[in-house]
């Protein structure tokens, strides 16, 4: 897979909004609250353009009834994908290139604490949305046709920013 991030696009969020309500329809009344998450939630920097979709749901086990809906909007189920709990759908554009992820998990999980957590202050801290910006770029040119070798390199960033990204949240609640 290409590696490929790209400035910060506003079309970005409406992309999200019209996808959401497809999305919606397919899995019914489960539906919770549907959230923007990944870079391209987050103004101004550089992120891969896929937009990221996390549903909440009831039930996770019957997002499962809902795979055909998913493909007919065409979403390839691609089960748990490494994350116990989650549900993730895949989709491409006609031409074979990426354009959403859908991470489906049930309400008020730890991993829907977590990416909330993540996006949340990202937002509120522009300075380190900024050095995760960078750290895309630099590693997007490293690694360009390696999308795992990418992936590892950001891996210790992001960790390190959802550890500060909880404790952050924790305190802002507590307020």
């Amino acid at each position: 897979m290409k590696v490929e991030v790209v400035p910060h696009d506003s079309t970005w969020h409406s992309k999200f909004e019209d996808e959401s309500k497809d999305v919606a329809l397919i899995l019914g009344e489960n539906v919770v609250a549907i959230h923007h998450i990944g870079s391209t939630a987050i103004p101004n920097i550089y992120a891969k353009p896929i937009i990221d979709l996390l549903i909440e749901v009831e039930n996770i086990t019957k997002v499962d009834n809902c795979i055909l809906g998913m493909e007919a909007l065409g979403y390839e189920a691609m089960g748990e994908f490494g994350i116990p709990g989650r549900r993730f759908f895949r989709k491409d554009n006609e031409t074979g290139t990426r354009t959403h992820h859908v991470h489906t998990f049930k309400a008020k999980s730890s991993e829907v604490e977590r990416h909330l957590a993540f996006r949340d202050y990202m937002i509120a801290h522009p300075e380190d949305a900024q050095k995760y910006s960078e750290l895309k770029c630099k590693l997007a040119k490293q690694y360009p046709k390696d999308i795992i070798g990418y992936m590892d390199g950001k891996d210790g960033f992001i960790k390190e920013m959802q550890r500060k990204a909880l404790v952050w949240c924790k305190l802002d609640k507590s307020k």
